[in-house]
């Protein structure tokens, strides 16, 4: 490595274990985490990950074997992640809101010897199997497990060089299904490397980056690594609300951050929104879930600083950026492919449709996921391949790519709507639902219908202090739609079900109607 971790962050494959070393000599004082009740400098980052990753391979851990990381977010599990990764694992953090059976699965099938946990999950755990071997606290002693501060190696201890590879792992993130074991998606350090390193778009020397998504999120890992491996500072929160991320990204002179479409909406909702100096933000980042073109004007003519929107999946595959602040003719696309990143669409059979043609995006890129933990054939059900054998990741989503080469989203592919023949795609219902001034969201599902095969079904937020005639506005809503697209009714409910990081979950919209909850 060259003396300048900047410089070094040019190369084509690297060690992000050499990076937390070398700001730590150079940037000792600068704080490195901030999770507002603690804080850890560049040296004590170095120093801790450094004792906990001697201690990681003094339990046996071997290379690219997994770290399980369980817990709210907060410096103690930043620490665990890093140290995971510089001992020559694999760090894999599982989801907080995943149901207990779920959690013994992704520990089970994650291989991990060792598990980092807070108080509050494993009192959530009593009684379940936990696979790993070794149990350390994140925040205390708890009976027979150790406290992390107790159980590292002593001071001044350093890890042995685990000597890995570019194709070894860097983590496992889950995914949160609802039955069976949840998927296991397995990065590299190449892919991880070719995310954050020499990419001006997320990283600058020494940032202050406000992140207030959980740290076991990709979207949150997609901001948190680059920080780390730039030298910046990581602002976490533990749990988003409005006003405390207006304070703190104000009082820090945040320059990054990462935001889901949700975050954005409640904080142009704020009545006290401009009352904040933000004049230090020079990149937002959003990604995740759909962000209306309405929603991003509104952020770009409010907030400081660029505005970024990532699309792709966890998976890999398709990578797309939309510099928002350079075309804001594009607002109500996803950008472009980004990094060497290529995109089609296919057809309902897998052929391969002309330019410009509605259809399933496929794409391929360098930063895609070696597979799914210990489950091929879900990495097969996931993926296409051309005639040359090379895999291509199917991205789930429906699309097409304009003549600027722009990718513009429809929907989902498990969403789309056959009705009598006919494909709907719930995006452009939940557009017209939307025109309607008295509706805040709207979300359109397919149902059964004996006539139709399927038939689309409304669910409608009601502004604040607007009472919404359901009827007039199922009305005004099929006036708009041609014959095939019409709803069949619609339901006002009072919010839509979200996940942790405001992904919208239309299972939960599917369950409703067939309990017929409204």
């Amino acid at each position: 490595m060259t003396t300048n971790p900047i410089e070094y962050l040019e190369e084509p494959y690297g060690d992000f274990s050499a990076l937390i070393a070398a700001h730590g000599e150079q940037r000792e004082s600068q704080i490195a985490l901030d999770d507002g009740d603690e804080k850890l400098t560049w040296g004590q980052v170095d120093a801790l990950t450094a004792r906990i990753a001697a201690q990681l391979q003094a339990d046996g851990l071997q290379k690219g074997q997994a770290v399980a990381i369980l817990g709210t977010t907060t410096v103690h599990y930043a620490l665990a992640y890093l140290a995971a990764i510089r001992a020559g694992g694999c760090a894999a953090p599982l989801t907080t809101s995943a149901a207990p059976q779920q959690l013994e699965a992704m520990m089970a099938d994650s291989g991990a010897v060792h598990l980092f946990i807070d108080a509050a999950k494993l009192a959530d755990m009593a009684g379940r199997t936990i696979a790993p071997k070794h149990i350390i606290m994140l925040d205390g002693a708890q009976g027979d497990h150790p406290d992390y501060r107790c159980w590292m190696a002593a001071q001044g201890a350093a890890p042995a060089d685990p000597d890995c590879t570019a194709d070894d792992p860097f983590n496992i993130i889950y995914s949160s299904g609802t039955t069976g074991t949840p998927k296991g998606i397995v990065h590299s350090r190449q892919m991880r490397w070719r995310q954050y390193a020499g990419q001006p778009h997320f990283g600058v020397a020494g940032q202050a980056t406000m992140l207030s998504t959980p740290l076991y999120s990709n979207t949150t890992l997609g901001l948190f690594l680059p920080t780390m491996a730039y030298g910046g500072t990581a602002l976490l929160m533990k749990k988003f609300d409005v006003k405390g991320w207006l304070q703190r990204a104000a009082a820090a002179r945040a320059t990054h951050t990462m935001l889901v479409p949700v975050q954005y909406k409640r904080l142009m909702e704020y009545p006290q929104f401009d009352d904040y100096d933000l004049s230090a933000m020079q990149l937002k980042y959003c990604t995740s879930a759909p962000f209306s073109a309405e929603l991003k004007a509104e952020v770009l003519e409010r907030m400081p600083g660029g505005l970024v929107e990532i699309y792709s999946m966890t998976e890999g595959g398709v990578v797309c950026l939309l510099l928002a602040h350079e075309h804001p003719d594009k607002l109500h696309t996803v950008g472009v492919p980004w990094g060497g990143s290529e995109v089609f669409t296919i057809d309902e059979e897998g052929r391969r449709l002309p330019d410009g043609e509605i259809g399933e995006l496929v794409g391929r890129s360098r930063t895609m996921m070696n597979g799914y933990q210990n489950q091929p054939e879900k990495t097969r059900d996931a993926s296409w391949f051309d005639a040359d054998g090379s895999r291509w990741q199917r991205m789930g989503d429906i699309g097409r790519v304009d003549a600027d080469g722009f990718i513009e989203l429809l929907g989902r592919s498990k969403d789309m709507i056959i009705s009598g023949g006919f494909n709907i795609y719930p995006v452009d219902l939940e557009n017209v639902l939307m025109e309607h001034p008295d509706v805040a969201e709207a979300a359109v599902i397919g149902v059964e219908s004996d006539r139709w095969g399927e038939t689309p079904l409304g669910f409608v937020v009601a502004q604040k202090g607007a009472a919404l005639d359901t009827d007039e506005v199922l009305a005004a809503t099929n006036a708009k739609l041609g014959k095939t697209q019409r709803l069949s009714a619609l339901h006002v409910i009072e919010e839509m079900p979200r996940s942790h990081i405001g992904k919208l979950l239309k299972t939960e919209l599917r369950e409703m109607a067939l309990n017929k909850v409204t």
